[in-house]
């Protein structure tokens, strides 16, 4: 009978362990669960709050520049192509939009995204989208940056689009151009739809992630409006005349 006892008394035990143990491992699941859930709340709201202000100072920027805003209307401009021939947007034909580009030769970020730039090109102007390249930079301040300089380059990388001379610097003030490369797409009726960065990883094509110029253009063709709208351009500064 006493050992019928005791093992009825161990048979309790080990269930009252296992009871314990599987509970402790529900709760420590839970835990961890919960755990993992916060952090990845937390980092999502992190990088929320990082895009926002960056947003924001760039939208500070911006005020302080002058320059277009989302939804503003550009004017148009005539300027002199590398081919000698004068360009507006008005005479681009079948155009959908226009993909204004402020880049250069000499700035090594503008060399980094020629090659994207004429992908991007290639892709977007047969769905009604065109590369601008516009060239804002004083010679004066940046000689890498003259006109004939810019012949050369673009016959050295074959640009299949109008690279322009901003020569007396009107344009790109209106624009509110800060940096080489800074993109402003527009849509047929020349409102301003996106401005800044062509992607999200300037110095490595392979790693980029985002392509905010090509994700704008297909909102647009959807109907909606692109999400986001402003990044941040990075790049070189814009090269002024000397006062």
């Amino acid at each position: 009978m006493s050992t019928m006892k005791n093992l009825l008394n161990l048979i309790l035990l080990l269930a009252v362990t296992g009871l314990v143990l599987t509970a402790c491992g529900e709760a420590a699941t839970t835990a961890e669960n919960a755990t993992n859930a916060v952090k990845e709340s937390a980092e999502e709201a992190m990088q929320a709050t990082k895009e926002k202000t960056a947003q924001a100072v760039a939208v500070m920027n911006k005020l302080e520049e002058g320059g277009y805003e989302i939804g503003d209307k550009a004017t148009d401009f005539n300027l002199k192509n590398v081919d000698g021939q004068m360009v507006s947007l008005a005479g681009i034909e079948d155009a959908k939009g226009y993909i204004i580009t402020f880049t250069c030769n000499h700035c090594p970020y503008s060399v980094l995204y020629e090659d994207r730039l004429i992908d991007l090109h290639n892709e977007m102007a047969p769905k009604g989208y065109p590369v601008v390249a516009i060239n804002p930079n004083d010679p004066a301040a940046q000689p890498e940056d003259s006109y004939k300089l810019m012949k050369t380059r673009s016959d050295e990388k074959k640009f299949p689009f109008v690279y322009l001379f901003d020569e007396n610097q009107k344009i790109y003030p209106q624009y509110g151009a800060t940096r080489t490369p800074h993109v402003f797409l527009l849509d047929k009726e020349m409102t301003v739809q996106y401005i800044g960065a062509i992607d999200n990883n300037a110095k490595d094509a392979k790693a980029v992630t985002v392509n905010y110029v090509k994700d704008a253009i297909m909102a647009l063709e959807k109907g909606e409006k692109p999400d986001p709208n402003f990044t941040k351009a990075i790049g070189c500064t814009i090269k002024k005349q000397k006062s």
